[in-house]
């Protein structure tokens, strides 16, 4: 995929370094001149310009890109950057790095197709470790929702139950693996042992009363 990443501080490449890492097409855009020299001595393709320009999205290819990233740590910013982008029919995804009130937050994902948070991913994911290591945050799927990993320890509550049976509000199961195998999509009456690993979604408000009900 051709990708234009906005943005090119911490989140911005890391982002463009995994997706490069991963055989994408990819251009970080930012109009920082220190940013933009040390995005280009680290080997990424770079244009310098403000990202919410249409001059400067079509020097970095828009017109043929699939998604483009407002990953700058100015929500304002984008917003603007997305809006620009959805002209051109891209994908566009939002970076916030605060927490807005609901209807805010509502308006962004009206507007755009992705809101991405970072910065709570990372509190959830440390916290979640420091609370035991073994329910921990992998991904943010939504601002409401995420996806969790958790390893079964001895006497947990699950421990014995068939997946299919496991219920707690908040939360949905949807992979299953065994000590050293592979996540797969669990069968109808696997049942869970101590050291399994379970992956779920997860309501992100909810979290907490999810791991207690999985784990004790």
């Amino acid at each position: 995929m051709r990708l234009i990443v906005v943005g090119a501080g911490r989140v911005g490449s890391r982002t463009a370094r995994v997706l490069v890492e991963e055989g994408h097409d990819v251009v970080v855009v930012d109009d920082d001149p220190d940013r933009v020299e040390r995005a280009r001595s680290r080997g990424f393709d770079v244009v310098a310009g403000d990202g919410a320009s249409d001059d400067t999205l079509r020097d970095a290819g828009v017109e043929g890109a699939d998604a483009v990233g407002g990953l700058t740590g100015d929500p304002d910013v984008n917003f603007d950057i997305c809006m620009a982008a959805k002209e051109y029919g891209c994908r566009t995804v939002m970076r916030i790095s605060e927490d807005f009130r609901a209807e805010v937050y509502d308006e962004y994902e009206r507007a755009v197709d992705e809101v991405v948070y970072p910065e709570r991913l990372g509190a959830v994911g440390a916290k979640t470790a420091l609370l035991g290591g073994n329910f921990n945050a992998i991904g943010d799927l939504t601002e409401r929702l995420h996806l969790v990993a958790l390893t079964v320890p001895e006497g947990a509550p699950v421990v014995g139950q068939s997946v299919n049976d496991i219920s707690v509000d908040g939360a949905r199961v949807y992979a299953h693996g065994r000590e050293r195998e592979e996540l797969v999509i669990p069968m109808p009456g696997t049942v869970v042992d101590a050291a399994d690993r379970l992956a779920l979604l997860v309501e992100t408000d909810r979290a907490d009363e999810v791991r207690t009900a999985l784990l004790g």
